[in-house]
């Protein structure tokens, strides 16, 4: 079962939620978020990203980093940037990006469940991550952005839906990237309860984007409980944000590489070695065309690779990946990269900036790249499933999620 429960949520006004909402904290640098920032007060960088109001050289895991935080969230409460829902209530956020439209519950999930791997993950986690995010959801006593879930659809879970879009949003604006947000609130005492009911009987749910995040709210669990006596099983704590949307609405985008040399190869000795692994053909179009098949910039040329047979397990549904096929065959064998977690000759380009991003990084401080063919949604849970862990970076989630347009507190 999944054991979703609604929350009093703090929101802005409909009038400021534009300037507040913000991107997720980890999908900008801070030098990044201080130009995003720049003369809006109201931005939940401020509260996400507090560096942004410090002196440029502070350590963003040092304590006044989350000093700040707490200080810009409490500031917002008292200001009311932030205001806090008069009853516990259940949020339909629909995203809008071109002609793809999703629409996910806001709620809080269980912690237990994470535990259990009836939340079930897909990747490894860094403890320095998951440190910081644990930090920074004790200073605040918040949880400050969203998880994003995926789940099987469920017909009555669409229904549902379907019947709370049909009444006007609390608020809908489009971002400055162009991505529509719109948010419901679901306060009626039937519908909540027709929600958590069907949402009973969803019997898994998987950690699209936000893996740091959901890691860090085990933790925190485990941290306040051990600091509470008194402690039911109740508390907010035992819960945590996140937005679940059917698998069918959900929309992966390819997750690129770029590696700034040729690990001391020519570019024709460094073609000739990647030749035995791939069939390598010129070609004008940098997207991949399907899985098997990824792309190459080099020297001002794209090129196809499309992986040998006998290359990769093709029964194995990790190895059998495109980022674990590029990483076994070529990044690793060739390129030197064996860790793509910690080596700091790889960079990583997802979503929205697209192959174009891979040319311009190519021209400036890089000198290959890769764009790879989506994962698909029913491989993710394939791989969950089986208690397996993808390569790192193999999934980028678009369009993403703001924060600040809902946040739950852990503390009335």
């Amino acid at each position: 079962m999944t054991d979703i429960r609604p929350f009093r949520g703090l929101r802005p006004p409909a009038e400021l939620v534009a300037k507040v909402a913000s991107p997720p904290y980890d999908v900008l640098s801070s030098a990044e978020a201080r130009v995003m920032a720049a003369g809006n007060p109201y931005s939940f960088l401020r509260v996400s990203k507090a560096e942004i109001d410090l002196p440029e050289d502070v350590d963003v895991y040092g304590d006044e980093a989350y000093e700040k935080s707490a200080e810009n969230f409490r500031r917002f409460l008292a200001e009311g940037v932030l205001v806090r829902d008069p009853v516990a209530s259940f949020y339909l956020y629909r995203l809008t990006m071109e002609e793809h439209v999703q629409h996910g519950i806001v709620a809080g999930f269980s912690v237990q469940e994470y535990e259990d791997d009836l939340i079930r993950k897909h990747e490894l986690t860094r403890p320095e991550k998951e440190d910081d995010r644990v930090r920074h959801t004790e200073s605040l006593m918040a949880n400050a952005g969203p998880v994003l879930l995926t789940f099987r659809a469920r017909p009555e879970v669409s229904a549902l839906v379907a019947e709370a879009a049909a009444g006007p949003p609390a608020f809908d604006f489009v971002a400055s990237d162009g991505i529509g947000h719109a948010l419901w609130v679901i306060d009626d005492p039937a519908q909540v309860e027709a929600l958590r009911s069907a949402f009973a009987a969803v019997p898994v749910t998987y950690v699209a984007d936000g893996h740091h995040r959901s890691a860090a709210a085990f933790r925190v669990r485990n941290n306040l409980r051990a600091r509470n006596p008194g402690h039911t099983g109740q508390e907010a704590y035992n819960h945590f944000l996140a937005v679940a949307f059917p698998d069918d609405e959900v929309r992966i985008m390819g997750y690129h590489r770029v590696v700034s040399d040729l690990n001391g190869l020519s570019v024709e000795g460094f073609l000739a070695r990647v030749g035995h692994q791939f069939m390598v053909e010129k070609t004008d179009d940098p997207e991949p065309g399907r899985a098997l098949q990824s792309t190459m910039y080099l020297d001002g040329q794209w090129y196809s690779l499309t992986a040998r047979p006998g290359s990769f397990p093709p029964e194995d549904p990790v190895k059998s990946l495109d980022a674990a096929i590029l990483q076994d065959n070529l990044l690793a064998p060739i390129l030197g990269i064996e860790d793509p977690r910690t080596s700091k000759r790889i960079d990583f380009v997802g979503g929205m900036r697209g192959t174009d991003e891979l040319v311009k990084r190519c021209r400036t401080d890089m000198q290959v790249a890769f764009a790879l063919y989506p994962v698909s949604v029913a491989q993710l849970m394939a791989i969950a499933d089986a208690g397996a862990i993808m390569p790192p970076k193999s999934t980028w989630f678009e369009p993403k999620l703001r924060s600040g347009v809902v946040v739950r507190a852990l503390e009335d």
